[in-house]
């Protein structure tokens, strides 16, 4: 196989293999690093021993995925505060995605569904992925996973399980996720309480990570009372006097998001789970090492 056909062939499948390893790791660099060396082994492979370079190259990005999960699952055990994934941009414009790329935009990619994974074991995970967003049959996940189909079919099962008990159980309408992130985003700035309040579930939740290197609570805020008292000037906590603040929507992990940008540089990421027209979540990205990607 020529290295001009090596590297097409690779490219082509990109975008799937970048998919499986941001969804096992919730992180744009580790992910690109396991994609990187899955490049490595690819170009170094003896071409007459690869029948099928997708399914190749996807078994070898999920064998490496699954090592790297391991190795930094006890580094988030010393995360300082909530850890959320690391924001990813998926407004791929006014084309129409490939069928890759819209495996990216896939629902199992949203903020809300990544956290449910991170309770999954690593094994576990690679199943889920693998089977509910790209689709593999159980027979090629077991040869992924050097396992026995009936062992896969089980850790499906209990993924898919323990998934569906911690997602959001509902479809929610981009105009209607949009239009409440509007409403939002005008009665905080305004600090309109009582407009907050009147867009809050009862048992909202209020999940912010800055990773210790900003100012977000440490640990998740419930009610709507105590979240609409916390988000009362919210966006501009740590802003410094006379900075410009800039409020920028944003499609991020899938669905509609306000980046707060301070003299052009990101400060924080608003995202809203939303549910019977009320909010039911609210997420607050502000570790600056998670920000830095989502401005060029």
């Amino acid at each position: 196989m020529a290295t001009d056909t090596v590297t097409d062939v690779f490219e082509e499948h990109r975008p799937v293999l970048m998919g499986v390893a941001y969804r096992m790791l919730g992180r744009v660099a580790d992910a690109e690093d396991v994609v990187q060396e899955s490049w490595l082994r690819w170009s170094a492979a003896d071409p007459s021993q690869v029948r099928e370079p997708r399914a190749y190259l996807v078994r070898i990005t999920t064998r490496l995925a699954i090592d790297r999960l391991r190795h930094v699952q006890s580094r988030r055990e010393s995360y300082v505060g909530q850890w959320l994934p690391e924001p990813l941009v998926t407004d791929y414009g006014p084309r129409v995605p490939d069928t890759a790329e819209q495996a990216v935009l896939a629902d199992s990619v949203s903020i809300a569904v990544l956290v449910v994974l991170e309770s999954l074991s690593p094994l576990e995970r690679a199943v889920f992925v693998l089977r509910e967003a790209f689709g593999f049959p159980f027979s090629e996940i077991a040869l992924t996973l050097d396992r026995g189909e009936p062992a896969v079919r089980q850790l499906a099962a209990r993924a898919r399980k323990h998934v569906d008990e911690g997602r959001p159980r509902y479809d929610v309408d981009p105009d209607e996720r949009r239009d409440l992130t509007e409403r939002f985003l005008a009665a905080a700035a305004g600090g309109d309480l009582d407009g907050l309040m009147s867009l809050l579930a009862p048992d909202v939740r209020l999940v912010g990570d800055s990773g210790g290197k900003a100012k977000a609570p440490l640990r998740v805020i419930e009610t709507a009372d105590k979240v609409c008292r916390f988000l009362g000037g919210a966006a501009r906590r740590g802003v410094p006097e006379g900075a410009e603040l800039e409020a920028r929507f944003m499609e991020i992990n899938g669905a509609v998001s306000l980046l707060f940008l301070v003299d052009g540089k990101p400060h924080s990421l608003f995202q809203l789970d939303v549910a019977d027209g009320q909010i039911t979540n609210v997420y607050i990205i502000r570790n600056p090492d998670k920000l830095v990607g989502l401005v060029s």
